[in-house]
């Protein structure tokens, strides 16, 4: 009997995708005049492709057949006259060599306005690292492009892509309700500067599931104005981890609430889960938040909540955060630390965190006990907690 559900569960499934693909409009790049051949300039063809799908009435595929094909920075805007479309990426893409093509529109690729978009397969090869090399050197450079921002849109899936190399950024989300991120690869040298794998901020609704990120920066960092946050079967490392923040650099800020970080396995990064705040007032704040089941692999700081960021020691110096930290959970989380003190909760003289929890923590450092530390922190320790906790 469970069999024959399965067989007749699939068959539904595979018969409504037969009838998406016999209604939907189809739009192949290649018959707008796109070439596969690393060379030539298909913006053009993509953003026909785009348009033609965007005014269609009934569901709509873009298909970028396999190959290689180049892209100047394109925008995919909406809103569009239907909510079904498909952005099917069998080739790569690849950017400009000259970074400054990307870096003065700011973003590679960019959906606006749009509601009911998967993005499916493909490469986005972003040409990164000469820039990485300009900022290096200590010249004067352009920030860099985000490869694919999402801002203010719903329902938005994004399944299977690889994006390697980013000038910045690789995926943002900004001002974005229900969106799910599945079996994405995120690719970066560990020293790539600013080049966070996944960022989501003003959003709710996000989930993030089954992905491999290794990047210079945060593999996932989380901004003001996000709720509703599901991560889960996340490979973080090369990176800084995962993070909420920064958060308090402007005086008048949306928190951060309801986030659960779930089975991420952390290797050789700068920190595991954190959160971080700048040393100055704020109206922001974080709570309900959850990190579960994670696994820590030599990572130098594998929980760390620091609310006296200060990069270069400029517009905070003697100020305290004033970003309010309460209910966060920290259970089953175990591993190796790179470095003493594998806790430290460095939280805010003004506004301490609060109802922090650890339950049945093990972390060491060289085969032996780690090290704890807090300041301004106020919890509870359940199960085995190791290092001892210092709430």
């Amino acid at each position: 009997m469970a069999k024959l559900q399965m067989f007749e569960s699939a068959l539904v499934i595979f018969l409504i995708f037969t009838s998406y693909l016999a209604n939907a409009a189809q739009y192949n790049v290649v018959n707008y005049g796109a070439k596969p051949d690393g060379k030539t300039d298909s913006t053009t063809a993509f953003l026909t492709a785009w348009k033609n799908a965007c005014s269609s009435n009934k569901p709509a595929t873009v298909y970028a057949p396999s190959g290689r094909f180049f892209l100047k920075n394109v925008e995919f805007n909406g809103p569009c006259n239907n909510n079904n479309i498909l952005v099917r990426i069998d080739g790569t893409l690849v950017a400009p060599s000259d970074y400054n093509v990307l870096a003065k529109a700011g973003n590679w690729l960019s959906f606006g306005h749009v509601d009911g978009v998967t993005v499916s397969g493909g490469i986005l090869d972003a040409k990164g690292p000469a820039l990485w090399a300009c900022k290096a050197s200590g010249k004067s450079c352009p920030s860099g492009a985000t490869s694919v921002l999402f801002s203010n849109s719903k329902n938005i899936v994004v399944n299977g892509l690889t994006s390697v190399n980013s000038q910045m950024y690789h995926i943002v989300f900004n001002g974005c309700n229900d969106v799910k991120v599945k079996g994405v690869t995120i690719s970066a040298s560990g020293k790539s500067p600013n080049t966070d794998g996944i960022h989501v901020q003003l959003s709710s609704g996000v989930t993030i599931l089954n992905s491999r990120i290794k990047t210079g920066d945060d593999c996932i960092s989380i901004g003001p104005g996000t709720t509703d946050l599901w991560i889960q079967q996340i490979a973080c490392g090369p990176g800084h981890g995962i993070s909420i923040g920064s958060l308090g650099k402007d005086a008048s800020e949306p928190g951060v609430q309801n986030v659960t970080v779930k089975s991420v396995t952390f290797t050789g990064t700068q920190n595991g889960v954190r959160i971080k705040s700048w040393g100055r007032p704020s109206s922001g704040f974080v709570k309900n938040i959850v990190f579960q089941n994670a696994v820590m692999n030599n990572v130098q700081n594998p929980i760390i909540i620091d609310q006296n960021y200060c990069p270069d020691h400029q517009n905070c110096p003697g100020q305290h955060s004033g970003v309010k930290i309460m209910n966060v959970t920290y259970q089953n989380i175990r591993g190796t630390s790179a470095t003493q003190v594998a806790v430290k909760f460095d939280c805010s003289e003004k506004k301490p965190c609060t109802e922090i929890k650890m339950k049945d923590v093990k972390l060491t450092y060289k085969n032996e006990a780690a090290d704890a530390s807090c300041e301004n922190a106020d919890g509870t320790a359940s199960g085995v907690v190791q290092p001892t906790s210092c709430l």
